[in-house]
C-alpha cells in the first residue's frame, strides 16, 4: 500500500503553468529524487504536499498515521533556544513522548496508568536512546554546543539543525529539500550511509549528482508540465530521458506528415460533407494534437566572451597571513598557468576564503606580494550570490553591467536576447527578481558575471540550488575555457570533472598540491585514516614480560580516561566554534586576533590532553 498516492495535481500562477495532471505514488522504503530545470516547481510541488489545499486542482493522500518529516531551504526556530531544545521541542513523536515524560516527573504525575503507559511506549519506541542518538547525529554534522542559542547560528548551521531534527525523528516519509546544501564532504557521506536505510522513505530534490546516485534508486522528471519516471540512477535517467525525447520527436514527425496530407485532402474536399468527411476531419484534429505535443525544449546556452589572456597571469611570492597565531598562509609561493582549473578543498577555518580574498585583493597579506597580469580580468561568483534592488525587474539586473552583448563569435545580442538564451522567458525578464526561486536567481548572478567577459573564473560554491541542466551546460562551458579557473565546491561530480589538482587546506598554514581527481585524494585520504589507526592499535612489545590475562583497569585510571575524553571533547567542539568565526571573518581586527590566539590555547591544550589520553589508553589495554 502507497505511504503516499498524489492524483493529478496541478498547479499555475497566472499564466504561468508549472505542472498539471501529475500523479505518482510511493511505497514504504522507496527513495526516489525529483529532478527539474529551475522555477519548474520542485519546491512548489514539496509545498503542495505538506499543503494540499494550496493547489489548483488534485490531490493529496497520505496512508493513515503516516507521519512526515520537511527538511526545506528556510529553516526557522524560535532565537531564543538553545540547539538542544530547539531540537527537543519539535513534534516528532519520540521527542513528545521524552518531553512529556519530563514534565510528569517534574509535577510529581508518576502514579496512574498514563505514566506506566508512557513508560512502556518510551522503551518499545527507543526513546531513553534519543540523547545519545541526537549527540551522535549532531556530531556527525559537526555541531557540537548544543547549548549555543539559534539565534547565534549562521544559515548553513541552521540548516544543519533542522536536518539533525528531522533525522532524529525519524518521519514515515522525510521531503528533503537540497538536504546537501552547507554540508562538507564527510557530512555528505555520512548522510549518504545514514539515508541508504531500507527503513525510510524518502522524496528528495538535489543538484548532487553522486548524492543522488549514491541514495535514490528513482528519478521523476518534471518536464513539459508533467512527470515522468525512470526506475534506476542519474546516467540510466539522462539515457532514458534521451530516448524518451527522440521517440516522442519521431511520433510528432509523423504526426506532421499525416497532417500535411490530411489538411491536403481536407482543402480539396467539396463544401457539403458527409458523415465519414466529418469523422474523418475530426481525425484531423486529433493529429493535430500529437504534431504539436512536442515542444522543442532550448538547450541552455553559454557563449560569453572571453578577454585576451596575456602571458602573465597571477603570482603568489613568499605570501603570509595570520590572525593573531592564527596561521593562514606562510611564505606561499605559486605561479598561476594559463588554462589550469584548480579545486580548493579544506574544513572551515583553514583559509580558503582568506586566500581567495588576498587573490581577488580584497585583503592585503601581512607580507610578500601578488602580482596580476595587466590583461587579467576577474570574475568571482561567491557563495552569498545575487544583492540586488527590491524595485529591480530581471531585465534591470543585466542592463547594469550592458544592454548590448558581445559573443564569442563576435556577433552582438541585446541583454532580453541573451537572457533568452540563459531559459529567462521574456515574461519573466520583467518580474521582480525577488519573485524568482532560489535557482532562478543563481542562474541569473552567474549569467551577470560571465557577461564581464572574465579570463580568470573563481567560482565559489557555484552548483548550490542550479538544477542538472545548468550544471551539466555550466559544465561544458568550464571545460572549454580557456582562462584560469579556482573551484570551491562540495559537488564532488563538478569538482571531479573539472579541476585538474587540488589546494587542500589543512589548516596552520599547510597547503597540500594534490595532483588528481577529488575522489582520487578521498580514497588516498581514507588510506592514509585507516594506516593511522592500525598504528595506534598496533600492540607495542613491552620491555619486560608483564602478566595481562588477569589485569583489571583501576577505577582511579578509568575515571581519569573518561574525563581525559570528555575535556577534549568539549575542547575540539570549542575549537569548531571558534574557527567558524574565523572563516566568517566579520569580526574586527582585535576580536580576530582575540579569538585566534584563544584557537591556539586550545591546541596546545588538545596536544597534551591527547599524549596523556594515549598513555591511559596503553593502560588499559
Amino acid at each position: 500500500m502507497n505511504i503516499l498516492s498524489v492524483e493529478n495535481l496541478a498547479k499555475s500562477y497566472g499564466e504561468r503553468v508549472l505542472f498539471e495532471n501529475v500523479s505518482f505514488g510511493l511505497v514504504k522504503g522507496q527513495k526516489v529524487a525529483v529532478v527539474a530545470k529551475n522555477g519548474s516547481g520542485k519546491s512548489t510541488m514539496f509545498q503542495l504536499l505538506m499543503d494540499p489545499n494550496s493547489a489548483d486542482s488534485g490531490n493529496v493522500i497520505f496512508r493513515d498515521g503516516v507521519r512526515i518529516g520537511y527538511l526545506n531551504q528556510d529553516s526557522k526556530f524560535p532565537e531564543d533556544l538553545t540547539i538542544e531544545e530547539a531540537i527537543l521541542q519539535s513534534s516528532g513523536e519520540k521527542v513528545s513522548m521524552l518531553n512529556r515524560y519530563n514534565q510528569m516527573i517534574e509535577n510529581g504525575e508518576l502514579e496512574g496508568d498514563e505514566f506506566n503507559d508512557l513508560v512502556v511506549a518510551m522503551e518499545n519506541n527507543g526513546v531513553w536512546e534519543l540523547e545519545g542518538k541526537m549527540k551522535e547525529i549532531l556530531g556527525n554534522l559537526k555541531v557540537h554546543d548544543i547549548q549555543r542559542k539559534i539565534g547565534e547560528l549562521s544559515g548553513g548551521q541552521l540548516k544543519r539543525v533542522a536536518l539533525a531534527a528531522l533525522l532524529l525523528d525519524e518521519p514515515d516519509l522525510m521531503l528533503l529539500d537540497e538536504p546537501t546544501n552547507h554540508l562538507d564532504f564527510d557530512m555528505i557521506e555520512w548522510l549518504e550511509q545514514y539515508l541508504n536505510n531500507p527503513e525510510f522513505t524518502i522524496l528528495l530534490i538535489t543538484h548532487d549528482r553522486y548524492f543522488l546516485d549514491a541514495v535514490c534508486n528513482e528519478i521523476i522528471e518534471i518536464d513539459l508540465n508533467q512527470i515522468f519516471s525512470y526506475k534506476g540512477g542519474y546516467i540510466y535517467y539522462l539515457e532514458k530521458k534521451a530516448d524518451r525525447e527522440f521517440n516522442a520527436q519521431r511520433v510528432a514527425d509523423k504526426a506532421k506528415s499525416l497532417l500535411k496530407t490530411e489538411l491536403e485532402w481536407y482543402r480539396r474536399m467539396p463544401k457539403a460533407r458527409t458523415t465519414k468527411s466529418k469523422s474523418r476531419m475530426d481525425n484531423v484534429h486529433e493529429i493535430k494534437k500529437v504534431a504539436t505535443s512536442v515542444k522543442k525544449s532550448k538547450s541552455l546556452e553559454i557563449d560569453a566572451k572571453f578577454s585576451r589572456l596575456g602571458s602573465k597571469i597571477c603570482e603568489f611570492n613568499k605570501v603570509s597571513h595570520s590572525f593573531g597565531d592564527l596561521k593562514i598562509l606562510d611564505k606561499f609561493d605559486y605561479v598561476f598557468k594559463k588554462g589550469e582549473k584548480i579545486g580548493i578543498v579544506g574544513g572551515n577555518g583553514t583559509g580558503k576564503s582568506t586566500f581567495l580574498k588576498i587573490l581577488t585583493q580584497e585583503l592585503e597579506p601581512n607580507t610578500g606580494t601578488v602580482d596580476i597580469g595587466e590583461t587579467i580580468v576577474l570574475g568571482h561568483y561567491k557563495q552569498e550570490g545575487l544583492t540586488f534592488r527590491p524595485d529591480f525587474k530581471v531585465i534591470d539586473v543585466l542592463k547594469e553591467f550592458a544592454e548590448i552583448v558581445e559573443l564569442r563569435d563576435g556577433k552582438k545580442i541585446s541583454a532580453s536576447q541573451l537572457l533568452t538564451q540563459f531559459h529567462f522567458d521574456p515574461k519573466v525578464q520583467h518580474n521582480l527578481v525577488s519573485k524568482l526561486s532560489g535557482g532562478e536567481k543563481r542562474r541569473l548572478y552567474l549569467l551577470t558575471i560571465l557577461i564581464q567577459s572574465p579570463n580568470f573564473l573563481i567560482l565559489d560554491e557555484p552548483t548550490n540550488d542550479l538544477d542538472l541542466d545548468t550544471l551539466s551546460t555550466l559544465e561544458e562551458y568550464l571545460m572549454d575555457f580557456p582562462g584560469c579557473l579556482i573551484i570551491v565546491s562540495h559537488d564532488r561530480s563538478f569538482l571531479d570533472r573539472l579541476s585538474d589538482h587540488l589546494f587542500v587546506f589543512k589548516g596552520n598554514a599547510e597547503i597540500k598540491d594534490f595532483p588528481g581527481t577529488y575522489t582520487q585524494y578521498r580514497e588516498k585520504y581514507k588510506q592514509e585514516v585507516k594506516e593511522k589507526k592500525k598504528e595506534v592499535v598496533v600492540d607495542k612489545a613491552p620491555k619486560e614480560k608483564v602478566e595481562k590475562d588477569n589485569k583489571k583497569v583501576s577505577y582511579k585510571v578509568q575515571f581519569e580516561f573518561d574525563q581525559t575524553e570528555k575535556r577534549m571533547e568539549e575542547l575540539e567542539a570549542k575549537k569548531l566554534e571558534l574557527e567558524a568565526k574565523v572563516a566568517n571573518e566579520s569580526l574586527e581586527t582585535d576580536a580576530l586576533m582575540e579569538v585566534s590566539n584563544e584557537i591556539g590555547k586550545i591546541v596546545d591544550e588538545l596536544d597534551e590532553l591527547f599524549i596523556r589520553w594515549s598513555e591511559l589508553s596503553e593502560e588499559m589495554e
